[in-house]
């Protein structure tokens, strides 16, 4: 697990029951430690989602770097089963 360094700032947010269901469940699976931690798994997920896309529609306006052509094969052939 990755700790952020520096202060955080605790708000409260409304989720629909069977949302916090689920994040309940995951704690008692012991495959999260709080409530708080799936919520930040999660919104760090999206956080790289988006930046993965803005870093590929930037890259697609790019000419063809012949060089990436091995990267971009690796990545397409990546599960990406946690980010779903």
């Amino acid at each position: 697990m990755r700790y952020h360094s520096g202060m955080s700032t605790q708000i409260a947010v409304r989720l629909a029951d069977d949302v916090v269901e689920f994040i309940d469940e995951l704690v008692r699976r012991g495959e999260a430690k709080s409530r708080a931690a799936v919520v930040s798994r999660a919104l760090d997920r999206d956080r790289r989602r988006r930046v993965a896309e803005r870093d590929a529609t930037i890259l697609s306006r790019e000419a063809a770097d012949t060089e990436m052509d091995e990267l971009a094969q690796f990545a397409a052939t990546t599960p990406m089963d946690d980010l779903v």
